[in-house]
């Protein structure tokens, strides 16, 4: 089974070409205004268009409300959901009331955090597992954080996941390689600053991961 990635937080059209061209399986619109990579309703349109129908389109929210994700929904045509900062029930009423696939995101700093994942199986389609921020942190991702990777190893998995948190060219490899991820999920890994998207690491990292 060949390892897949997506590109998250694009914003630009030359970027999102480059995630299309290397080869992304899906990439990561982010609709949460204190991001760097927040994109406006007009923005994400405009990239959707650009995204062909092999490649899905995930809109990534921060504990949402139901007007937002109508409007992100309807203006990018998204295939996913994905959610930080929110409870399972929250997450499976999203999925119920959008009938999109739904993803949930599990902090993970010790082994402890892994348990949270549990409580997501019947409620979404989906776990995407990344590093746990500091507690004040303004974000809850894209800060370059990464966990103990060998976390996972051994660990039973209730749903289908993807491999996120400190993700760059230069290790994915040895990620994938100890965790076993099929999917991997990177941003600020393949940016040259906060929210500016750098189309050589993009490139660089997808040929890796296609290697892999």
């Amino acid at each position: 089974m060949p390892v897949t990635a997506k590109i998250c937080g694009l914003s630009t059209p030359a970027t999102l070409d480059a995630a299309v061209a290397g080869g992304a399986s899906h990439v990561g619109l982010v609709f949460f205004p204190p991001s760097p990579r927040h994109v406006t309703f007009d923005q994400a349109a405009a990239l959707a268009a650009r995204v062909p129908a092999q490649v899905g389109k995930v809109g990534v929210f921060v504990d949402p409300e139901d007007a937002l994700l109508d409007q992100a929904i309807r203006a990018a045509r998204l295939d996913a959901i994905q959610l930080h900062r929110t409870t399972p029930e929250r997450a499976a009423e999203i999925g119920a009331r959008t009938r999109l696939p739904v993803w949930a995101a599990v902090a993970v700093k010790t082994r402890a955090d892994l348990d949270i994942a549990n409580a997501y199986r019947g409620a979404v389609q989906r776990l995407l597992y990344d590093a746990k921020v500091p507690d004040d942190a303004k974000l809850p991702g894209g800060m370059g954080l990464r966990f103990d990777w060998t976390l996972l190893q051994g660990f039973t998995h209730p749903l289908p996941w993807a491999l996120s948190g400190g993700l760059d060219p230069t290790n994915v490899a040895e990620a994938v390689g100890i965790t076993g991820a099929r999917l991997v999920d990177v941003s600020s890994g393949v940016e040259s600053a906060p929210g500016v998207k750098d189309e050589a690491k993009i490139a660089a990292f997808l040929k890796t991961v296609a290697s892999l």
